[in-house]
């Protein structure tokens, strides 16, 4: 599984994540950072990344342009890096199904 971290998420998650699902980048990682949500989908479009966002931006391109790429979107709120990692190692089976589904969007509370 590739995961792409959106600007919204820490970089220290890259290394933590990565031992986990595999290949694991932030946008800073590809010089993405002040880029616009259309270009960062097209990137994860073109190296089949799933992007990994705390807004409802990608969700929302997701429904208007459709899959590839998938969303997972976080929606904890305001929470601490180290409950974003717990959050996604502890779905760490729900994202990896939801990687071989149908499904636009993965939502972790």
């Amino acid at each position: 599984m590739k995961l792409l971290l959106d600007q919204n998420l820490s970089f220290k998650l890259v290394g933590v994540l990565r031992s986990r699902f595999g290949e694991c980048n932030h946008l800073r990682d590809f010089h993405l950072i002040e880029s616009n949500d259309l270009e960062i989908r097209q990137f994860a479009l073109e190296h089949n990344f799933v992007i990994v966002t705390r807004d409802s931006d990608f969700f929302e391109l997701a429904l208007l342009h459709g899959i590839p790429p998938k969303v997972l979107w976080i929606r904890s709120g305001n929470s601490s890096s180290t409950h974003i990692e717990n959050l996604l190692l502890d779905n760490f089976n729900a994202i990896l199904e939801f990687e071989s589904n149908n499904q636009i969007c993965l939502q972790l509370y």
